[in-house]
Parts: structure tokens; sequence; C-alpha cells
């Protein structure tokens, strides 16, 4: 197995997971690689090991610049364009032209791709949104088709709001630790959110699923609105909530990435994972959120 992205806030744990369930996972490097089970690659110019992908059985892609860096300058919206399209573009091309090309291509993606919906309830069905996050996940998602053709399956994980202690979560525990915590814009948007090992747990899901096919959202299967997200964290770390963010200063703030990082309401459920027979760990916000408290 082959994991671009491992040292990640979802690598790291994933790589873990999958080597106590006995799988062989090598991971893919931008620097001189350090052991037998690293791999050199560069995908800003399409470079990868040569041969690797022969004797590789899934590949997962992780690979992507942080969207949770602010500000979003034009520059840096490139950037988080291209990290995405050149990365997933030179393993889907390494993979259409391998001879005994790996089985499956387990493909990050994000449910950005929805864009903005109100108060719609969208699966894995709904079409793509509109917005600077869902032209990337639909670019990013669109470059894996070489893999495709080698008939590889293809799978598209879809995810939200990964509760863990980094990430997206991170400024919000510390906002609510210095005592600041309240509903982020209206409190009425929806937050697709996932407990870390939900979401380590569903991508060994798919990894080990053989039927999983096309895009899964990895969200919990409990939607909730964003208030509902900070009076939980608030409550679990015995901190007030009263204070919040306008959305008025959210924009003038974090502009682009604040409107559509934490305005954005996406009531998105996980049909896909729940009909295929995965089981979640973290059914509700409180388990979730008891995780990282």
């Amino acid at each position: 197995m082959l994991v671009s992205g491992a040292s990640g806030m979802i690598g790291t744990p994933l790589v873990h997971a999958l080597r106590e369930r006995g799988h062989s996972v090598h991971t893919l490097v931008r620097r001189n690689p350090t052991s037998p089970a690293e791999h050199f690659w560069n995908p800003d110019t399409g470079d990868i090991e040569a041969g690797i992908l022969e004797s590789t059985d899934v590949v997962v892609n992780l690979s992507g610049a942080s969207i949770g860096r602010i500000p979003w300058t034009a520059n840096y919206k490139k950037l988080i364009l291209s990290s995405r399209v050149h990365a997933t573009t030179t393993l889907a091309e390494a993979i259409a032209n391998a001879k005994n090309p790996p089985s499956a291509l387990i493909q990050a993606s994000a449910v950005g791709f929805y864009g903005d919906r109100q108060d719609d309830t969208l699966d894995e069905e709904s079409s793509v949104g509109t917005g600077f996050l869902a032209e990337v996940c639909q670019a990013w998602e669109a470059s894996a088709a070489a893999a495709e053709s080698k008939n590889t399956r293809v799978v598209f994980a879809r995810t939200g709001l990964v509760l863990g202690r980094g990430g997206a979560m991170a400024p919000l525990r510390l906002q609510t630790l210095l005592g600041a915590a309240g509903p982020i814009g209206s409190g009425r948007q929806w937050w697709p959110w996932i407990s870390l090992r939900d979401e380590v747990a569903a991508l060994v899901f798919l990894i080990e699923n053989p039927l999983a096919k096309g895009p899964y959202n990895l969200v919990g299967p409990q939607p909730a609105q964003s208030v509902e997200v900070t009076r939980e964290l608030a409550r679990q770390m015995r901190r007030p909530h009263w204070l919040g963010l306008p959305a008025l200063a959210i924009s003038m703030l974090m502009g682009e990435a604040g409107r559509e990082l934490l305005l954005t309401s996406q009531k998105i459920e996980p049909t896909s994972l729940e009909r295929s027979g995965f089981s979640f760990s973290d059914e509700s916000l409180e388990s979730a959120i008891g995780q990282i408290v």
C-alpha cells in the first residue's frame, strides 16, 4: 500500500491503523527517503519513483496544501488548486502507465464539492455547488480520470470538518480556552463533522472494501449546526459560550476563506457509507468532541 500525505493529521493515524491491521504501508516523500518504506516523488514536476506502482495494491492520496492558511491570496488559491491537481494527476497517470496497476486509488476530496446549500439535505447524488472550494474539488476529482481508465476502482473520500486536536479545530479550541466561544456568524449554518477516529476508520473501510467505488461522504450520521459544535465544545471544556464572531467580522477579517470555511452551510448525510455497512464509533457530536477534550 502506498500513501501520500502520510505525515498529516489524518495520514499519520491512518498509516498507524493500517500497519496495526497487518498492511505493508509505504509512503511518498518529497525529500530524500530515509528508509526502505519511503519513496521519492515530486508532484509539481510529475516525478515518482520508477516502478513503485507495479508492486502496489492500493494507493491512498491525501496530498494537498492546507485550506486553513489565511488569507487566501491569489497566489495561495492557485497553490490550493495546483497542489491537489498535480498530486492526483501524477498518481493517476502513473497508475494508467503501470503494467500491473493497483486495484484501488483512495482519493481525498472534501465536502466543499457541494458549495453553500443552506438547509438542503445532501448526499453523494447531489450536484456540484458553486464557489472556489467547489471548483477545486471538482477539478481535484476530475484529475483522477486516468486511473479509472485502467479499471482501477477510484474512491473519492469527501471529508467534512474533522474533529481532532489539530486542523480546523485548533483555533476553535484556543478561542474556547480563552473564554471567547460563541456562535460563528448566525450559528445556524450546517457544519458536516466527523471524528478523527471515524475518519480513519472510514478510510480503512474504503481501502479494504473491494466494492467501494465513487464518492463517499465522510461525515458523521447526525448533522449539526455550527452553534451546536461551538456550544458542545465550550460545555466539555467548561468555558462560557457567549461572545461569538459576527458574519460581518468574519468576512472583513478572513475574506473569502472565512465565508467558505465558516459561513457555508452544508447539511450532508453519509448515505453511501451507511449503505455499505460502515459503523460509526462517534455517532453523536458529544462523543466526537469528547475524543479531543
